[in-house]
């Protein structure tokens, strides 16, 4: 739990207010863009830094997290769509966004409630295999079936696919996912 969080009754009701809500999360994204414009691996993705793609990143997090819809008035899930589009992830790419996205939540000094940490990782997990599975659509039946844009936010299915409830047992966590999640899709390697 952060110490920007607010104290309240009874646990956070959303991954964004246990972040400590748009400040936590602006910082989250900063330390993750720097890393991934600086990782060889990612490098054709992240080319060049872009004015306002922290800013559109923390929008996202922030909205698919449980927090304000502002990605969704000002941008819009088709824009998710477009941006990844034909950039053809490849399993390397998607593993190693996933890694340096746990590796940003640590230093950003979110990492230290376990079951916080795995809810976190199980949803840019879903959301990575999501936007690999865009980046391959060749048409819109090709995409996957949580791009709802057509009837919805499309960020309702990563709130969704979080393991994060308010009331949740706080038992033991694997960490795994939703093993099903992109499992008929093939790998990209």
């Amino acid at each position: 739990m952060t110490d920007q969080r607010k104290e309240r009754d009874g646990p956070p009701a959303s991954l964004y207010e246990h972040a400590g809500g748009e400040e936590a999360l602006h910082r989250l994204e900063e330390i993750l863009y720097s890393k991934a414009l600086a990782d060889p691996v990612l490098r054709s993705f992240f080319t060049e830094r872009r004015p306002r793609h922290v800013d559109h990143l923390t929008w996202f997090t922030a909205e698919s997290f449980g927090g304000p819809d502002r990605f969704t008035r000002e941008l819009g899930f088709q824009h998710v769509i477009d941006v990844h589009r034909h950039l053809k992830i490849a399993d390397e790419q998607r593993e190693r966004f996933l890694a340096l996205y746990m590796k940003a939540l640590e230093q950003a000094g979110l990492a230290n409630d376990e079951r916080f940490r795995e809810a976190v990782r199980s949803h840019v997990e879903f959301g990575s295999q999501v936007a690999q599975q865009n980046s391959w659509a060749e048409t819109d039946a090709d995409l996957h079936p949580s791009a709802t844009f057509r009837t919805g936010s499309g960020l309702e299915a990563l709130t969704e696919a979080s393991s994060w409830t308010r009331n949740a047992d706080p038992g033991p966590t694997d960490g795994a996912g939703d093993s099903s999640v992109g499992a008929d899709q093939p790998s990209r390697r």
